[in-house]
């Protein structure tokens, strides 16, 4: 077989999630050879939060903004066979937005004889020389490829300290694990660490499975995702502020009370990204440490129908939302009792459950998510974490930054991993535009169409 030219050589995507299936399929329709590296069969064009097979778990943006190409905003309403008029506002199941984004693969791959590949495999280490990146996957086969992006989407929470000590059946280290609803009949209290939409859609799935007791959420400051307005967004654009740090906090908090707080969210989506960018490290780490879970309950909405079942369960009084410090557990017979300090007082208090489930959400640290490739390319010096350990380091450009901070040619990172460079990547709406801006890069479409000449 001929030696491949460096234009012949595929470029290498591994994760089939979201990020990595869409990368994929921009990257076939500008003529780019891939191959896609998925080690889950199952997860292949869904990934983790569009792989649910629960109807109740919905999608958090509407169905206008859900689009997989930001030249086509309508892609998804017509897929669905929705109107904009009166559909665009619905909420859909994310097992249906999963099997949009399988077909959107297969139809890529079905216009592209020759061009692409699937392997099922777990890629373990990379090695660069010259223009060339070499895969290699745990089976011992290797793959040449003109560069390597790794779309790995969100990894597993890691368990905390307090609970190391409780057993399989009654402590769930994450909240997507198998088991996490089997076996209800008995349990009189399910307490969830963590209250934020992955605490919301394991409320949602104990309702819907039967479950008659007691939930109760257990996080830092007590604060559950806030609900999207039944109709929107209503938000008109506006240049992007001025203002930075406080100042900026204050200005938004103005502009709520002189519209409404959706609004004044809203309106920075378009300059989240780039105000992110605007401040520096300390500041960054100030937001994070102060402002981010009011930003998060604000920003990353709930569907209006989930947010009213889990008010309802709240006026039941089988739904309770608790702002305190997790200290430690004990087992008590067939159940645990958490021993916790409510926020503000010293005092230690303590429950008994007999099922904890962890929803804390993924774990952000690379140094510590146990990927066999991404400890390679740590080794190798090749890639290093960002500076909040919230990812990678990567330029805005997707490159991935080495040891040493520079910038890799043929080294790449999209989706939940760039969270360090970018802040808001975590959205259908921002990683379809980071992975089209990639693949116009990857195919050099960006020269063309009047924006590179």
């Amino acid at each position: 077989m001929a030696k491949q030219t460096q234009s012949e050589l595929p470029v290498a995507i591994v994760g089939g999630g979201f990020s990595g299936t869409l990368l994929a399929t921009n990257l076939l329709r500008h003529g780019v050879n891939v191959v896609l590296v998925e080690r889950d069969e199952a997860q292949l064009a869904k990934g983790l939060a569009f792989g649910t097979r629960r109807p109740e778990h919905l999608l958090n943006v509407r169905a206008s903004n859900m689009s997989a190409f930001p030249d086509d905003l309508g892609h998804f309403l017509r897929w669905m066979g929705f109107s904009a008029d009166d559909q665009a506002n619905r909420f859909v199941p994310r097992l249906a937005y999963g099997h949009y984004l399988r077909e959107l693969l297969i139809d890529a791959l079905g216009a592209a004889p020759g061009r692409a590949e699937i392997r099922q495999a777990d890629a373990v280490a990379a090695r660069v020389a010259g223009k060339v990146v070499t895969l290699s996957l745990a089976d011992g086969q290797e793959i040449d490829c003109r560069a390597l992006v790794l779309a790995l989407g969100n990894f597993p929470p890691v368990s905390l300290p307090a609970l190391a000590s409780l057993p399989t059946g009654i402590h769930l280290a994450d909240a997507w694990m198998p088991g996490a609803l089997d076996d209800l009949g008995d349990i009189e209290h399910v307490v969830l660490l963590g209250s934020g939409l992955t605490a919301a859609d394991a409320i949602i799935s104990l309702d819907s499975c039967g479950y008659k007791g007691r939930i109760t959420a257990l996080s830092r400051r007590g604060l559950k995702p806030r609900s999207h307005a039944d109709v929107g967004p209503v938000a008109k654009p506006v240049s992007e502020p001025e203002s930075r740090g406080s100042w900026l906090v204050r200005a938004v908090r103005q502009r709520a009370q002189a519209s409404s707080w959706r609004e004044a969210v809203d309106e920075l989506r378009p300059h989240t990204q780039n105000l992110w960018r605007r401040h520096d490290t300390a500041a960054q780490r100030r937001f994070l440490r102060h402002l981010r879970p009011y930003w998060d309950v604000h920003r990353h909405r709930l569907a209006p129908t989930v947010a009213a079942r889990l008010d309802a369960l709240e006026q039941e009084g089988r739904l309770a939302f608790r702002a305190g410090k997790l200290c430690g557990s004990d087992i008590e017979g067939g159940s645990v009792r958490l021993r916790w300090r409510p926020r503000g007082t010293d005092a230690e208090e303590s429950f008994t459950a007999q099922r904890v489930i962890s929803c804390i959400g993924p774990e952000g640290d690379v140094t510590r998510a146990g990927h066999r490739l991404l400890d390679n390319l740590l080794a190798q010096g090749l890639a290093r974490p960002d500076a909040h350990r919230l990812g990678l380091d990567v330029e805005q450009s997707c490159s991935l930054r080495n040891a040493a901070g520079e910038p890799q040619a043929n080294l790449f990172a999209v989706g939940p991993l760039t969270k360090g460079e970018a802040w808001e990547i975590v959205a259908v709406p921002d990683i379809r535009r980071q992975v089209w801006d990639l693949a116009r890069y990857l195919s050099s479409a960006h020269w063309v169409g009047g924006e590179g000449l």
